[in-house]
């Protein structure tokens, strides 16, 4: 069968714009080591288990049956989810571990109008049970963040082959697998083309991944609907450097800068002052990549969760507004919280920092 796991390269936030710190979570988390250093899949060890998709803020990874997901979350009048080692429910996923925080507020939502439950098989004994871990801590992160939220129903319903559950009259859809008797020529020609097929659509590149769509459709049913979503917060230690806004794969951060329009300020020997600088936050674009906390030089930047509606999720925020700062001595701009730059605070003899004995 063809891997339903795809790469997205255009999503993928190393492709978007460059860091030092290369993002590897796919490849860290992955429990068979199917992910190389480039990003390629090796379709013969993946088995589908979604860990890649669950901790890829980008839809780097995804799996190609997302979309039907999603249609059935919204569409359906009961949501009953299945893992390949459960009973037959309604919707066969690959494991609950490519459920992401994202996807996990999503049923919770779901279940405040339907019936919401998940059918697993034993996960101590499946061979993605380190999956399914990394999806079980994204669901107590959501839940000690939402206590009060709506129950979606987690039920143990292996497969034996026995009858007589409570899941029997209910049509599952499954995967059809289809068997070849062919030729080893054949065979191994079909298998060449089925490891190229995921990768015709590996070129679709999308703003916002599909989880976060789905969350944002599924919230804006109801206006008076809040989640607890982490928003940026800026402390007063911010010098306004805007390399927060620069860094940002997601274009969620961004920045406005009012110049000095003094004609006397354009013939100063000193550098171009900005008066003012704002940052704006898209808390829907946000993935959380850590990004800007991580080249905050002198982290300014931090998480707080707060119960959001659609309106807010979907908005522009501004988040802090301040003024650069410019060296006392040559005007040049600063990014410390100090008064001088560091060629005027080292060459001063008289200086703290000078380098004169």
């Amino acid at each position: 069968m063809t891997c339903q796991m795809v790469y997205h390269n255009g999503n993928c936030l190393n492709t978007k714009k460059a860091y030092t710190k290369t993002c590897r979570r796919c490849i860290e988390v992955c429990p068979y080591k199917a992910i190389s250093e480039y990003r390629q899949l090796d379709t013969k060890k993946c088995s589908e288990c979604g860990a890649c998709m669950a901790v890829c803020p980008s839809d780097g990874f995804v799996d190609i049956m997302v979309d039907k997901f999603y249609e059935y979350l919204e569409e359906t009048d009961e949501i009953r989810l299945n893992c390949p080692k459960a009973l037959p429910a309604g919707f066969e996923i690959p494991c609950l571990g490519m459920l992401d925080r994202d996807s996990w507020k999503t049923l919770i939502l779901w279940a405040k109008k339907k019936p919401v439950s998940i059918a697993a098989g034993i996960c101590t004994a499946c061979g993605d049970r380190a999956a399914c871990t990394v999806s079980v801590q994204a669901f107590k992160e959501v839940h000690e963040s939402w206590p009060e939220h709506p129950g979606v129903q987690i039920l143990v319903r292996p497969d034996n082959g026995q009858e007589g559950t409570e899941f029997k009259d209910i049509e599952a859809q499954k995967t059809v697998n289809k068997s070849f008797a062919l030729g080893n020529w054949r065979q191994k020609s079909m298998n060449k083309v089925e490891q190229w097929l995921p990768n015709l659509t590996a070129d679709q590149t999308y703003p916002i991944p599909k989880s976060r769509q789905g969350l944002l459709r599924s919230l804006k049913n109801d206006e008076d609907d809040k989640i607890p979503f982490q928003v940026l917060a800026v402390s007063k230690l911010c010098t306004n450097c805007g390399v927060c806004a620069s860094i940002c794969p997601q274009g969620a951060l961004q920045k406005t800068e009012e110049w000095d329009s003094d004609p006397a300020a354009k013939e100063s020997p000193y550098e171009d002052k900005i008066l003012s600088q704002k940052l704006i936050l898209e808390p829907q674009k946000c993935v959380h990549c850590n990004r800007c906390i991580e080249v905050c030089r002198i982290h300014a930047l931090s998480y707080s969760t707060k119960m959001l509606n659609y309106k807010y999720l979907t908005g522009k925020v501004l988040i802090h507004e301040g003024s650069p700062l410019y060296c006392k001595k040559c005007g040049k701009r600063i990014f410390d919280n100090t008064d001088l730059c560091l060629v005027c605070s080292t060459s001063d003899p008289n200086g703290r920092s000078s380098f004169f004995l």
